[in-house]
């Protein structure tokens, strides 16, 4: 049995997983073209067949995965930087193994769009690397990715456009389509379960934490069934628990916290029973819903829009209100970019929102950061993911969303927390050392009987909770500077 075979099942699944089970070939290609190119593809250069783990041919796309065991045969560099092509370099190695596999189909076939794509590891620790080469053999590294979603027939010429081509796409998961899903949802919420306004979020955070466990076989949308032993409820709840221990939710009080948010999943009998008008179970509606229209363009996306919080500010505004009644202050795209701006963010700060909603601002300054250190100090990234960004929630659900949020964008969860940000010793926080601070406060809640909620409140102890010669911007209502009472 061949060194990558644990491999190449993984990476099967993961293929599956994209919709691409029908499309890539083992060992080979039932595309002539692709075959015959094949033939002559060794990569000892004697001339004879070559079998790569995997190709096939997506929309235009030509593509060829080449599988190892270990991620210390991921790549081999020359003294250069280069991806190196000597022989046993290209044997030995699965970045260069496809490049080489690449270069071959590009030269031998009418492709001019060839995805040569390096994988190793297994489901716990793996890299995948995906080179692009032009028809004239011509390449480009790609940035890692964790999926082949990205190369589904519906998403790979988005990934062309913006990774390749880097250049805008209007097929981005962008305000337009996150507004129509949003009232799409909003409303199927409605007419198949009668969930309550606040409730609503939950389920929806709760079910795409839930989807992250696909990859790894721990939950599938198929495994709902309406089973009355074992509810649809149940199994997504078991999946959630599951994915807060694999992305290292700590303390234990917190995660019981969000799981206490998330009972709603399995209590709520409604969504649990089987729909005749769906012909399924509204949970497992919500959970193909949610996959195909929310899940994939969370994870694919590498903005700073704080895509989750945009669907989830959309998706009250149809409670008959603008969500305000329910404690969510939306802080758009542009503000958030903004801030990191005008506070001049970089991956040496340590930054704070203690009024964080669904996490705009922290989703906002992780992207700043992140896009000012090197694509290969993973080091550097990994702490700022862990220990650069802080945050604090009083509204548990909100807190529960916040959480969600910055797990499914890369991390920065283990420093939310949900606790009330006025009643914090600041000294206390000032011991966290953040120096930059943002603030989008509640509006509005302050008066004569109670003068600590007044937006300035907010701000004064935010400037006394960081470190003395940080920065702090927040939005205040004109009224907070000019000046309506003594107070």
């Amino acid at each position: 049995m061949k060194n990558e075979a644990s491999t190449d099942l993984w990476v099967w699944e993961l293929l599956k997983e994209a919709g691409l089970g029908k499309t890539m070939s083992p060992q080979g290609s039932n595309i002539k073209e692709l075959n015959e190119a094949l033939k002559t593809a060794s990569k000892s250069r004697t001339g004879n067949v070559g079998r790569p783990e995997y190709t096939g041919v997506i929309q235009d796309f030509a593509i060829v995965i080449e599988n190892k065991k270990s991620t210390a045969n991921h790549i081999s560099r020359n003294d250069n930087g280069v991806i190196a092509t000597d022989t046993n370099s290209i044997r030995n190695f699965a970045v260069n193994g496809a490049l080489f596999y690449g270069k071959h189909i590009a030269k031998e076939t009418n492709f001019k769009k060839v995805l040569a794509i390096g994988v190793s590891g297994n489901e716990k620790h793996h890299e995948i690397s995906p080179v692009f080469i032009d028809e004239r053999g011509n390449y480009k590294e790609l940035p890692k990715i964790e999926t082949f979603i990205s190369f589904s027939h519906s998403n790979i010429q988005e990934y062309y456009i913006k990774e390749i081509l880097e250049e805008d796409t209007d097929k981005e998961k962008e305000l337009k389509l996150i507004l129509k899903d949003a009232q799409e949802l909003h409303e199927d919420l409605r007419n198949y379960g009668a969930i309550q306004d606040k409730d609503k979020p939950l389920i929806v955070s709760g079910i795409l934490l839930a989807l992250r466990e696909t990859k790894y076989g721990g939950f599938s949308i198929d495994s709902l069934t309406g089973d009355t032993t074992t509810t649809d409820g149940e199994k997504i709840y078991n999946a959630i628990d599951n994915n807060l221990k694999r992305s290292n939710v700590s303390p234990t009080v917190k995660k019981d916290k969000l799981m206490s948010q998330f009972s709603i999943i399995k209590n709520s009998v409604q969504i649990n029973e089987y729909n005749n008008t769906l012909g399924k179970t509204p949970l497992k509606y919500y959970s193909e819903f949610l996959f195909n229209r929310v899940y994939t363009n969370i994870v694919y996306s590498k903005s700073s829009e704080d895509i989750l919080g945009r669907f989830y500010g959309e998706f009250m505004s149809y409670s008959g209100g603008d969500g305000q009644t329910l404690g969510i202050v939306l802080t758009p795209r542009h503000i958030t970019d903004l801030f990191c701006e005008l506070l001049e963010i970089s991956p040496e700060d340590k930054v704070f929102d203690p009024c964080c909603g669904t996490g705009g601002f922290l989703v906002a300054a992780m992207h700043h950061m992140l896009n000012q250190t090197e694509s290969n100090d993973q080091i550097t990234k990994d702490n700022v993911r862990k220990n650069q960004i802080y945050g604090i929630e009083i509204q548990n659900y909100m807190f529960t969303i916040a959480t969600t949020n910055m797990i499914l964008r890369g991390d920065g969860k283990s420093n939310l927390e949900n606790t009330d940000f006025l009643r914090q010793n600041p000294a206390e926080l000032q011991l966290k050392g953040c120096n930059v601070g943002m603030l989008n406060p509640p509006y509005s809640q302050g008066s004569s009987k109670n003068p600590d909620l007044y937006e300035l409140s907010f701000t004064e102890h935010l400037l006394n909770s960081t470190v003395e010669g940080g920065r702090i911007a927040v939005i205040v209502p004109q009224s907070s500077m000019t000046g309506k009472t003594k107070t």
